[in-house]
């Protein structure tokens, strides 16, 4: 007898965020229809065609539940997305999230808090929830990279910049978000750190001058804190062979979490040992 085939029950990595999206885009839609059922059919698409920012949400909607190019695939596991796609679905986002914000404030600032809880309570929280959808869009189409850090199969992401070395051809593959920026030689590659406290060799440690006083000393890290940019680690491509392309600067990625510090420094060690 011939078994069934068995097919697997995890989905493809990437399956949740376009079904994440398409939920937000039915979600919308189905607020619009019954809006629309409120106000009239007729009446709403006369409305509807003389306002621009009705025809932006409308265009919103229609790539959430479309989502043209979407597909979950296991080698972009955080990119199921078309790079256009993701970038027009956050820049759209972003416009409708800006005028539903500056609609609840100007109601906010003309009619009162009372009237706005009331408003609240009769529309089911959907001036809340509205902006909160478009800001979940933006949030899931934010710049990142192509997948996460796996250090046992010598893949890297630091910011939105993603590394892939193998170790037979010693070869190294850069992927900005979903854009291949280029293949390059491994042993031509270096990571230069922004700051030697920061790169991974720096176990020495300094006596410090005299201690200033606790309110200074408090003051002036609040201000490091708050003014400081955040170091940014480059990955240097120096090539001998490649006339015009000497010390070339591949990737400028900021720090910003300890996840890119770790990725950063395992990326260094995995280079020196190529």
């Amino acid at each position: 007898m011939a078994r069934p085939k068995q097919l697997s029950a995890s989905p493809a990595p990437g399956a949740g965020t376009v079904f994440a999206l398409r939920a937000i885009g039915l979600v919308l839609a189905a607020r619009w229809a019954f809006s629309m059922s409120q106000m009239g059919y007729l009446s709403s698409l006369r409305a509807m065609t003389s306002s621009p920012w009705a025809c932006v949400n409308l265009v919103l909607i229609f790539l959430l539940i479309v989502l043209p190019g979407a597909k979950a695939r296991t080698e972009r596991p955080l990119h199921p997305l078309p790079q256009w796609l993701r970038q027009a679905l956050r820049f759209i986002a972003l416009l409708a999230f800006g005028f539903a914000m500056f609609s609840v404030g100007a109601f906010v600032w003309n009619s009162g808090w009372r009237r706005f809880t009331q408003a609240l309570a009769e529309t089911n929280g959907w001036l809340v929830v509205g902006p909160a959808l478009y800001a979940f869009v933006m949030w899931i189409c934010r710049p990142r990279a192509l997948w996460r850090t796996n250090i046992a199969a010598r893949r890297f992401a630091i910011g939105r910049y993603a590394i892939s070395l193998d170790p037979v051809t010693r070869t190294a593959v850069v992927w900005a978000e979903s854009r291949k920026l280029g293949q390059y030689d491994a042993r031509e590659l270096s990571v230069r750190w922004p700051e030697p406290d920061i790169a991974p060799s720096t176990t020495m440690l300094t006596p410090a001058p005299e201690p200033a006083g606790p309110s200074i000393r408090a003051s002036a890290e609040a201000r490091r804190g708050i003014f400081a940019r955040r170091p940014k680690v480059e990955l240097l491509w120096d090539s001998p062979a490649a006339a015009g392309h000497n010390r070339t600067t591949v990737f400028r990625a900021p720090l910003a979490s300890d996840g890119d510090r770790n990725a950063a420094r395992a990326l260094d060690t995995t280079l020196r040992q190529v």
